[in-house]
């Protein structure tokens, strides 16, 4: 039997704890990992097969809802939460359902039984991992190999560029206005004259700045307009 591969993201431990004990008492759900925010979650999404994932909404970094609405090709989302009154946005959002906490096993058996099996699951979500899109950037006399999708902003300095990923900054030669066209790939958002951003690392924004995971960015006067009508403001 082909299991649904299950992802909690809850920042309550004893909550995830009772939903890792009643995945663990259905045959059809296969526990793949529990992130403590969104953040954590989209780079789960990135790298591994989910059919399922029990939301909290309630998240630090970024909400619960936020986070549905950032994923392009969404798995089967089941809110758990301690409050009813997002239940209209969460059905608006085509979540299979919607759990108050405490739950019961018997309630969360019940929102269970309305998931697709994998096999029908809403996009047919494929087992078999895309090839990664990487650049090789000249870094210090060698060539470095970079991942589109790690690539969180880069920064221009002069004739150099920054690019900072989710484990290190590479210096390179490079102008700003030159890797914008080159890495169209890695879904880049010019918001300053100094600045590129990946949207799909976009945690939130406002008038004056956008939040990249934990940190802070300047909006340029000249893009505001282009970044808010992108980002949909």
């Amino acid at each position: 039997m082909n299991k649904l591969r299950c992802l909690i993201v809850e920042d309550e431990p004893l909550a995830a704890e009772v939903l890792q004990d009643y995945i663990g008492q259905v045959r059809q759900l296969e526990l793949v990992g529990i992130c403590e925010d969104a953040i954590y979650a989209l780079e789960t999404l990135r790298k591994e097969r989910i059919d399922v994932v029990f939301l909290d909404i309630h998240l630090p970094k970024l909400k619960g809802l936020d986070f549905i609405k950032a994923l392009k090709n969404p798995p089967q989302i089941i809110l758990t939460t301690a409050y009813h009154q997002y239940a209209l946005q969460g059905f608006d959002l085509a979540v299979v359902d919607y759990l108050l906490k405490p739950i019961e096993f018997s309630r969360f058996f019940q929102a269970v039984n309305k998931l697709k099996p994998p096999e029908t699951a809403a996009g047919k979500r494929s087992t078999v991992k895309k090839e990664r899109s990487y650049r090789f950037f000249n870094v210090k006399k060698k060539k470095v190999k970079v991942y589109l999708d790690e690539i969180r902003y880069i920064e221009s300095r002069k004739d150099y560029v920054k690019i900072h990923t989710g484990e290190q900054c590479l210096t390179t030669k490079f102008q700003l206005g030159e890797l914008e066209g080159i890495l169209e790939e890695a879904k880049l958002l010019r918001i300053h004259r100094s600045f590129l951003v990946s949207r799909d690392h976009i945690s939130a924004f406002s008038a004056t700045e956008i939040e990249v995971e934990d940190q802070k960015l300047p909006i340029g006067r000249s893009y505001k307009e282009t970044v808010f009508k992108v980002l949909g403001k």
